[in-house]
């Protein structure tokens, strides 16, 4: 028999969460794809956009190169670690790639490598570990980013193979991409997370660093294929979390996408990742914004969710409302 799907395909990722119960219907194992085409300023994970392995370099960590100094022992070439007060700070190297090796031998965790090889077989062998409790509760896997589908081969394999073994299959997208790419998975996809940043294009330009054409152009043709589709808003104060942004996006669900989705999830931001933007090297963009009260900005949610509710959109706040797929 032909095997359905190709096993020796390779690709990086970040994370792969198990027993995830926000990402779609029943348990499910979340596969992180690493790297993305948008350059969100809100991102908490800096250590996914690019899709190639990073180092992360944890200088706290470091108990002093006079005490230790394996990463230097092990380097290919000792002058690319940047040391001050007897401490590693960064690791400045073309190919960062040559210097895991740091990584492995450090004994503190002070250098990590953002980033993982693997193959589809790899990963199926994780994700099957569940796949009695994805039975019992209607789960699956869920594949998310980064951008999901910024490795097309590899996260099509993945859906391949997921499908040949009876597992429901979500993935949460951001829609930058040709539609060719996202027709060949849409058929391997039982409920899909459209990521929608902002209505206003020069605003998502600016926000995001790319144009919100596309994205707009193929959340239609995902909803007009019929496929379940869930819209996550992540709901970020002096961006997009305004009550002008909010009402445009519901006018576009009501009027452009006739109200065929499921559900509008409204997600509050939190100030998360500033030092993986440390060990990265990156300033954290968001570090002078002034967050509201966590209490105090769930019930704005919950209002501008209201608000999308008057439009016939059925919003809410948050990701624990399950529904039915």
């Amino acid at each position: 028999m032909k095997r359905q799907y190709n096993p020796d395909v390779a690709g990086t990722i970040f994370n792969i969460q198990r027993f995830s119960v926000h990402d779609g219907p029943g348990i499910r194992t979340v596969v992180f794809i690493k790297g993305c085409t948008l350059r969100c300023l809100w991102c908490s994970n800096p250590e996914s956009i690019e899709s190639r392995l990073q180092l992360g370099v944890y200088p706290d960590r470091c108990i002093g190169i006079d005490k230790c100094g394996q990463c230097r022992q092990a380097a290919p070439d000792q002058s690319a670690l940047i040391v001050e007060n007897n401490r590693i700070t960064r690791i400045e190297s073309e190919n960062q790639l040559d210097y895991t090796v740091c990584a492995s031998v450090c004994p503190t965790n002070a250098i990590k490598v953002w980033g993982q090889r693997v193959t589809v077989a790899e990963v199926l062998h994780e994700v099957l570990k569940d796949k009695d409790f994805y039975l019992e509760s209607g789960g699956g896997i869920t594949l998310s980013g980064g951008e999901a589908l910024i490795q097309p081969q590899f996260t099509i394999e993945l859906l391949r193979a997921a499908r040949a073994e009876g597992i429901n299959t979500c993935m949460e997208t951001a829609l930058n991409y040709r539609q060719k790419t996202l027709d060949e998975a849409l058929p391997l996809i039982d409920l899909l997370f459209c990521d929608l940043k902002h209505m206003d294009c020069e605003k998502h330009l600016q926000f995001t660093a790319v144009s919100n054409q596309l994205i707009l152009a193929n959340i239609k043709h995902v909803v007009a294929s019929g496929k379940p589709t869930i819209i996550r808003i992540p709901v970020v104060p002096e961006h997009n979390g305004t009550e002008e942004n909010i009402r445009a996006t519901a006018r576009f669900i009501k009027e452009e996408l006739n109200g065929k989705i499921l559900q509008v999830q409204l997600l509050p931001f939190r100030k998360l990742g500033e030092d993986k933007y440390a060990s990265l090297g990156r300033e954290y963009p968001m570090a002078t914004l002034v967050t509201p009260e966590r209490e105090v900005w769930e019930k704005t949610l919950l209002s501008l969710a209201e608000v999308m509710r008057e439009y016939g959109v059925p919003a809410v706040a948050g990701t624990n409302h399950k529904i039915s797929v």
